[in-house]
């Protein structure tokens, strides 16, 4: 059965009309799922309950079942997530940092999951050791959201006394306004799915979550970043980059064998000429591996070619992989070596690192944890 936070407004308006109710119901009914989170027909009181009733013959309306919540130090709380079929799916929301993407400090971002598992194989990363098991549809990308401003703020309408406050948007009981589209998967290999998601989250009626606040990560799917320049919408762009040369990043990136970084930097040049935006390199610094300042220079020169600012990630360690943390020193010496070479970049102090906020650790964690106990 098709979950109805995954129709649009005239898909929802269209069904409506063939049902013979009024226009405006269509209106009340994307008033319920996006502004008042509403977890059930039931409390949709200003419905009439014959409309309530076909809406739950016709449309399924899940919601996340949380089965996990940590918070860390610096306030960044990471969700673990029951998904119907009973798949475990992770997001984190990331308190204001004026060096993440260079924000506000009244700013909350959501990261967000687009696939159980993933493909891809980066050798640092938890999300793919236990494989990809599947893509999310659409409602289970925007239902990340709704559940965690759900669970957040207590339940439906404005933030509780007790949770962060945000400035007024177009939704001013909207918590999350900021987007980053870089938790469990590749964002761009669910492509169809992703994109009608970020146009309900992004849409007035819907999420109301501005394009310019919503930010795709992907590892290097080179055709798919031409795809996405000729987008109407201006999402941001970044791009996990981890590694300046070839060499480095296909020890870490398997994707990098299929499309190496001259294909990648050939894609990412015409995404710029289409959008004329800012890109983002994410990129972990991880012991011995990609922190020497022997990449410094490679890395500038690709940041200065695409005009790309550096966001500097130093490596969440994930047990049971042998990669490590550099110093912070080292950190702040990269740092410093690409600002010398007059590169726009930023140091992500500690974010989460007390809660395995890295991306897919939560999961891992909790499956082996239940498989022990089976």
């Amino acid at each position: 059965m098709t979950d109805i936070k995954s129709l649009t407004r005239e898909e929802l308006e269209a069904r409506l009309k063939e049902w013979g109710a009024p226009a405006y119901r269509a209106g009340q009914v994307l008033d319920w799922l996006y502004k008042r989170r509403a977890a059930n027909w039931d409390a949709m009181t200003n419905l009439p309950k014959p409309l309530r009733a076909k809406l739950a013959e016709s449309f399924s309306l899940h919601v996340l079942e949380l089965v996990r919540k940590q918070g860390a130090k610096d306030t960044t709380q990471k969700f673990l997530w029951r998904l119907p079929d009973g798949a475990l799916i992770e997001s984190v929301l990331i308190p204001a940092n004026p060096a993440l993407y260079g924000e506000a400090s009244d700013r909350h971002t959501l990261c967000v999951s687009t696939q159980v598992g993933c493909a891809y194989g980066c050798k640092f990363c938890a999300s793919g050791l236990d494989g990809w098991k599947r893509n999310l549809g659409p409602e289970e990308i925007v239902e990340q959201v709704l559940a965690t401003e759900r669970t957040v703020t207590g339940g439906m309408g404005q933030v509780a006394n007790d949770a962060p406050t945000s400035p007024a948007t177009r939704h001013p009981s909207r918590l999350v306004n900021n987007l980053v589209i870089m938790g469990m998967g590749e964002p761009l290999a669910n492509y169809d799915n992703l994109l009608k998601a970020l146009r309900l989250l992004n849409a007035p009626w819907g999420g109301g979550i501005g394009a310019r606040k919503i930010t795709i990560s992907t590892s290097g799917l080179a055709p798919q970043i031409r795809k996405l320049a000729t987008e109407p919408e201006q999402f941001r762009l970044a791009l996990s980059l981890h590694g300046a040369t070839d060499e480095v990043r296909a020890r870490i990136m398997p994707v990098n064998r299929k499309h190496p970084l001259a294909e990648l930097t050939a894609a990412l040049e015409a995404y710029q000429r289409r959008k004329d935006q800012l890109i983002t390199f994410e990129y972990i610094l991880i012991a011995g591996v990609n922190d020497g300042l022997d990449q410094v220079r490679p890395l500038a020169a690709l940041a200065t070619r695409l005009h790309a600012k550096v966001n500097l990630i130093p490596y969440n360690t994930v047990e049971g992989l042998e990669w490590s943390r550099p110093a912070e020193s080292v950190c702040e010496e990269f740092l410093a070596a690409l600002e010398r070479l007059e590169v726009t970049a930023t140091l992500r102090r500690e974010k989460g690192g007390d809660i395995d906020a890295a991306c897919g650790q939560l999961r891992l964690k909790t499956e082996r944890e239940l498989a022990g106990q089976a």
